[in-house]
């Protein structure tokens, strides 16, 4: 990626992108809920499927998918409802797990519970309707018309590679011990934000 082919310098274009990324939403919300309830590695995994999620859209945007879902509004809609349903489904998951109350069960973050953390995160990019828009956003705002596929995926990189530091330091982050500690301590009230926030994701996708 040369210098032409950017119409922004590459440090504001990675810039924007960690501020919008690292921003509260339902990625964060579930990569810092898992860190402090299920543990580092628990919280990482969900992390791992945020950013697969995140670079499946990334590499749709760059084959010019942003422009099919747009030009056939049917598959956006698509994207959006099972993106609120999934976010309400989340919502209700937490409030049941708040009004039951006590102490959560371990769960392990290999096997089969491995792989529904990441199938958790992963369905969280997958069904954000925002996340393709992004990443057609800021193709069509940083890259100059014309410029070679070799940009395209050299930006790509750049910003995956940024999404990476994000959700994988939110997972570091929440999982340390006096964060973990304060979450077992008010675990109950912590599930009751998650499920007030998932379900205001889930209302503001739908109205918006």
């Amino acid at each position: 990626m040369t210098g032409p082919d950017l119409l922004l310098p590459l440090g504001v274009i990675v810039a924007g992108w960690v501020l919008a990324g690292g921003s509260p939403g339902p990625a964060t919300l579930a990569i810092s809920g898992t860190a402090m309830g299920q543990g580092r590695r628990a919280g990482l995994l969900v992390a791992a499927g945020v950013v697969a999620g995140s670079a499946s859209w990334g590499i749709a945007a760059a084959l010019g998918f942003s422009a099919i879902m747009m030009a056939n509004v049917w598959l956006f809609e698509l994207v959006r409802y099972a993106g609120a349903a999934y976010l309400l489904y989340l919502a209700l998951k937490s409030l049941r797990s708040a009004w039951r109350g006590g102490a959560r069960p371990a769960r392990p973050a290999g096997g089969s519970g491995g792989r529904g953390l990441f199938v958790k995160g992963l369905l969280l990019h997958l069904t954000n309707p925002k996340a393709i828009l992004s990443w057609g956003s800021v193709y069509a705002i940083a890259l100059a018309p014309g410029a070679p596929l070799s940009a395209v995926w050299a930006l790509f990189s750049v910003l995956i590679c940024a999404s990476v530091c994000i959700f994988f330091g939110y997972a570091l982050l929440f999982s340390v011990p006096p964060v973990a500690a304060a979450y077992a301590r008010s675990r109950r009230w912590f599930e009751l934000a998650f499920g007030a926030l998932f379900g205001g994701a889930s209302l503001k996708i739908l109205t918006t």
